[in-house]
């Protein structure tokens, strides 16, 4: 089984001091390529730092959260530009509007969506997005740009049906997370996610957050991490009502399409790991 995590925020600081063994583990439990996340001007620099470091094994995306968007000004935006041309980086984003928290102004967020929009219509990338809260002004800003972007992804979907139907009415692609497992507030996706077809379907963990509250036994941590993909995907496949073999066939094969990565187990990738030690 080779999976694909098209969300891991591996440069967190809660993996600084053991990367190497979260890699290894992730291989072991059948994950073959993570996509780091970039959700700052520092993170996207430091998800471009990590994918170059593990060639065929890490990728990454290079963008600002909303949450971070009150500081985002023209040298980010220069440093935006110049990271989307590198091979290493395969999404503009994480980008989008969070109204939940509104640790940046609405209004802010809302121009800051733009100039990334902006970013990966002129460079012709896709979009890594994040929506919570702030549907109507998410969607209409999105369909702005629809046709100008070559695909988007509605990261860690927690929304509605109606939600739903509205992403994929615009060709968008869909990322579930181990949300999906918890039984306070992701029971509700359990009764609608066989209606995402199979070629807009993708799986992440949003390491270190939202450890699947079904894993068993239950880590002594917190700490979600790419291991626990597979527990995810056979969470999504029995909610599909399919073989866990095909949901993750499906999905890989969703996200290699989309990330534009290359084929696992071809002569020209085979998951290894560059080992760093500390200086």
């Amino acid at each position: 089984m080779h999976l694909i995590d098209i969300g891991a925020n591996l440069t967190h600081d809660s993996f600084a001091h053991d990367l190497d063994a979260v890699l290894e583990r992730a291989l072991a439990h059948g994950v073959a390529q993570m996509v780091v996340t970039g959700a700052s001007r520092e993170g996207s620099e430091a998800a471009l730092a990590l994918a170059r470091a593990h060639p065929g094994v890490l990728y990454a995306t290079a963008g600002v959260h909303p949450h971070h968007t009150i500081d985002y000004d023209a040298d980010t935006d220069a440093l935006l530009r110049r990271l989307a041309v590198e091979p290493e980086v395969r999404a503009v984003g994480e980008t989008g509007l969070d109204y939940h928290r509104n640790y940046s102004p609405r209004e802010v967020q809302l121009r800051v969506f733009e100039q990334q929009l902006t970013i990966a219509a002129e460079r012709k990338m896709p979009v890594f997005l994040h929506q919570r809260d702030a549907h109507g002004d998410f969607l209409a800003l999105l369909k702005q740009f629809r046709d100008a972007l070559p695909a988007a992804v509605v990261h860690c979907f927690t929304d509605t049906r109606e939600a739903l139907f509205d992403y994929l009415d615009i060709d968008c692609h869909i990322g579930i997370t181990g949300w999906l497992c918890d039984e306070r507030r992701g029971t509700h996706l359990r009764e609608f996610v066989r209606d995402i077809p199979a070629d807009r379907l993708m799986i992440e963990t949003d390491a270190p957050y939202l450890l699947p509250r079904t894993v068993r036994p239950r880590p002594e941590h917190r700490r979600n991490e790419p291991m626990y993909l597979k527990h995810i995907c056979e969470e999504l496949a029995r909610d599909r009502g399919e073989d866990v073999e095909v949901t993750a066939q499906h999905t890989s094969a969703t996200a290699s399409a989309f990330f534009k990565l290359p084929q696992v187990g071809t002569e020209h990738v085979k998951p290894q790991l560059n080992v760093l030690r500390p200086r």
